[in-house]
């Protein structure tokens, strides 16, 4: 397996073939997802952040690697992919992305390994925002879809005893509110070139 270490020129391509070899096989419908996320958070990261474009990027390819057989541990996936980005050498910024995103501390908290999350520092600013944004507005099959439509998916998917979903009653207003900060941004920045036909909570993302 190459180290991202020697991939440094292009890190983000390095985590596309990763998480591409990691889930795309076992875990199609994951791959899809995260094929998705990687293109919005892409889109956003030249639009907002073109100097942070790889590491917005990298994190997107990588954000559910735990879920994928051989890196999936404690049930934890974002923890999980996490440790195993800092076993091969990935930065600590883009570990730390992708052990917090999109909730991740409320579900560690759910299942008891807040401690263990805590390992890893919670990116604070625009690179958190926009990858928690890239996330929730895409589907599991990879299309854009809408903040409510997203979290109305996983608590269908997931069943209202799952983890996940309970903790939604914690970390719900911090990822609408994540959403709508890069919505306000785009809108700022591309009024007229953005539009994706997307919706966050009534209003176009």
């Amino acid at each position: 397996m190459d180290s991202p270490k020697a991939s440094a020129a292009c890190p983000s391509n390095w985590a596309h073939n990763t998480a591409r070899r990691l889930l795309a096989r076992p875990l199609p419908q994951r791959w899809a997802h995260t094929c998705g996320v990687a293109r919005r958070a892409e889109q956003v990261a030249r639009i907002l952040m073109p100097e942070d474009l790889d590491t917005l990027v990298s994190a997107a390819w990588l954000h559910d690697i735990g879920y994928a057989p051989g890196v999936a541990d404690t049930g934890l996936h974002s923890l999980d992919g996490a440790r195993y980005l800092l076993r091969v050498g990935v930065s600590r910024q883009v570990c730390g992305l992708v052990a917090h995103h999109s909730g991740a501390a409320a579900v560690a908290e759910q299942v008891g390994l807040a401690d263990e999350l805590a390992e890893f520092e919670d990116v604070p600013g625009h690179l958190k925002d926009a990858l928690w944004y890239s996330d929730m507005m895409t589907g599991p099959d990879g299309r854009p879809t809408t903040l409510d439509t997203r979290l109305a998916e996983i608590r269908r998917r997931r069943g209202p005893d799952d983890p996940v979903v309970r903790a939604l009653a914690v970390n719900v207003n911090e990822r609408r509110a994540a959403v709508r900060r890069v919505h306000r941004l785009l809108r700022r920045t591309q009024p007229t070139k953005h539009s994706s036909g997307t919706r966050v909570g009534g209003m176009s993302a």
